[in-house]
């Protein structure tokens, strides 16, 4: 069969998880409680970075930008499906499929770039306490997460082109509940060789540097923890980081364990319903993790809710720690 180019045809069929009808209602309702916790969770993250000047510091600065990303990123996919199931109609426009996964690959390195900043941050405030607020000024905060909005633009850009000069054949069905950059490239029936050249190199250089630079700052977190003197010292000192690093175990363990999975098993229904792990429930779980073990963070949303006021001076970002 000679292959086509469906741009003129415009559409796919995103297959979801299953086609059981009477599974369909069960779906729609566990995927809409987790889209709505995590919109509203991470949204509250962000008022109440917003409202609170006490919270205007370069931890809750980048906190609240992931938490903006992540409404963002869940958005990009869970409507559309939601939407399909409840007209029980799978199709998806050429175009929107291109935009979902233009999107998607922006978010998910947003994601990732933030992290990275986000354990750089903690590496300044544990290891060089007294240069904190000298060396994370405002200026640097901007431009970092600036240069990450504009690296993640880039790759997506690179990516959605990439999948624009392909050519596809008849079989237009997508094994996902969303337009998966690999799913697309396996549905191709023109060469995608430096397709997948791009897709490996960008997983090196955009994937495996921030984690090896995260893996390299807890290191040195590590490090200078082990130093101090005192048990409550060291307690201090690791509560400044281990919401973080939380969201960065949960992120890339789920992310590297459903590629490790789907690769071993060669089931696409197996893959879509593994992703589920960091595509929704990780951006869901963010503004627990953050909320509960953060004690600033709590109070602040009391006094959003207008359950408390506030009686003394609270100290954010860079929880004291004893001299070493």
């Amino acid at each position: 069969m000679e292959p086509r180019n469906i741009t003129g045809v415009s559409q796919f069929l995103l297959m979801g998880f299953s086609e059981e009808t009477e599974l369909q209602p069960l779906i729609f309702g566990l995927f809409l409680s987790m889209y709505l916790i995590t919109v509203f969770g991470n949204l509250l993250i962000i008022l109440a970075v917003s409202s609170d000047p006490h919270l205007h510091t370069p931890m809750y600065f980048f906190l609240s930008n992931l938490s903006f990303v992540d409404i963002c990123f869940t958005s990009t996919t869970i409507p559309k499906m939601l939407v399909n199931i409840q007209t029980e109609n799978k199709v998806i426009t050429y175009e929107g499929c291109i935009i979902q996964m233009h999107f998607f690959t922006l978010f998910i390195g947003l994601d990732i770039f933030l992290l990275t900043v986000m354990a750089y941050d903690r590496f300044v405030a544990i290891c060089r306490p007294l240069h904190y607020m000298v060396i994370m000024n405002p200026h640097l905060c901007g431009v970092l997460v600036l240069v990450s909005w504009i690296m993640s633009a880039l790759h997506s850009l690179l990516e959605s082109l990439m999948v624009l000069r392909l050519s596809f054949c008849t079989d237009l069905h997508i094994p996902h509940f969303f337009c998966e950059l690999n799913q697309m490239i396996q549905l191709a029936c023109s060469d995608v060789y430096l397709n997948k050249v791009v897709i490996y190199t960008v997983a090196v250089l955009l994937g495996g540097a921030p984690f090896a630079g995260i893996l390299y700052t807890y290191s040195k977190i590590v490090s200078s923890i082990h130093r101090i003197s005192s048990a409550q010292g060291k307690y201090k000192a690791f509560s400044t980081c281990a919401s973080h690093l939380y969201m960065v175990s949960l992120f890339y363990c789920t992310g590297i364990g459903v590629y490790l999975s789907s690769a071993a098993s060669h089931s696409s229904h197996s893959s879509a319903t593994a992703s589920v792990m960091y595509t929704v429930v990780t951006p869901m779980l963010n503004p627990f993790i953050y909320s509960l073990r953060n004690n600033e963070l709590k109070r602040s949303l009391k006094i959003l809710f207008g359950k408390k006021t506030i009686k003394e001076p609270i100290f954010l970002g860079l929880k004291k720690c004893p001299q070493q």
